[in-house]
């Protein structure tokens, strides 16, 4: 019942925008620019020290370290990747923004006094685009059953996997903490704050920086058959960033999309 009542207040706040922005035409035509001296290359660097780095000091690791099976396994991996990419974020993404933004972190998107207003935007924002992410999801399921048969399933999320295999209350927390705090800080800094804005800056047209951006946030997630609700996803957050000029409401709207699906799992 409350799933209905988000998708009928998400349409109607997504028809409203379409007709009050000549469906989408005119509603980043007042987006603030994010002056920068970023070179093109410049986001492929924390985005590969984030992946190799990541890939590279497990493997040492795992030299030393021989955990058992279970639990400890994937409480070791989580921690490991809640490392690197907290390290990415305050080590590498936050410097670059401080260097390459005009007005430093500020210019990036990251101002602490509109947080509060933030906040209640990004929730409004998720729910535009929440009736989308639906659809998405419906018609993949639809098409996966015609090509795999009726009893086709659309595979979880390896997270959301991992919450319903163990119900140990140490490895739980962990995960909480890395699908609402971790993985959207890590995500957005560097797909929305580096790679859209080097592309619009190249590019000078905001939807085509969301779009492309898109591509590469839903492509870099394992499971292809999530990819389309992640566009979506991703076309919102984008989108709440291009408006907005802050990017704290995309890392809010994706901290509230993966505490939402880990609250759902964790109730079931």
């Amino acid at each position: 019942m409350i799933d209905w009542v988000i998708y009928v207040i998400g349409v109607g706040l997504l028809a409203a925008w379409l007709l009050r922005t000549s469906l989408g035409r005119r509603s980043l035509l007042d987006a603030p620019l994010r002056r920068n001296s970023m070179a093109p290359y410049t986001p492929f660097i924390p985005f590969f020290v984030w992946f190799l780095g990541f890939a590279l000091v497990k493997s040492v690791v795992d030299q030393f370290v021989d955990p058992a099976p279970g639990v400890a396994t994937r409480f070791y991996e989580n921690a490991m990747f809640a490392t690197g990419a907290m390290v990415t974020v305050l080590c590498l993404v936050l410097p670059l923004a401080h260097i390459h933004f005009a007005r430093g972190l500020k210019g990036f998107g990251l101002r602490w006094r509109t947080i509060p207003r933030d906040l209640g935007a990004s929730f409004v924002h998720l729910m535009v685009v929440w009736p989308i992410m639906g659809a998405m999801f419906f018609a993949t399921e639809n098409i996966g059953e015609l090509m795999k048969g009726p009893g086709f399933e659309m595979p979880k999320h390896e997270t959301l996997q991992t919450v319903t295999e163990y119900t140990s209350t140490s490895l739980q927390i962990l995960l909480v903490f890395v699908a609402v705090v971790v993985a959207p800080l890590i995500e957005e800094t560097v797909f929305r704050g580096l790679f859209q804005t080097t592309i619009r800056s190249y590019l000078g047209r905001p939807w085509m920086a969301i779009i492309v951006t898109s591509f590469l946030f839903a492509s870099v997630h394992e499971n292809f058959t999530h990819w389309p609700a992640l566009f979506a996803l991703s076309m919102g957050m984008g989108y709440s960033y291009e408006k907005s000029g802050s990017l704290w409401r995309p890392i809010f709207m994706h901290a509230i999309f993966n505490g939402m699906s880990v609250a759902a799992v964790l109730a079931e």
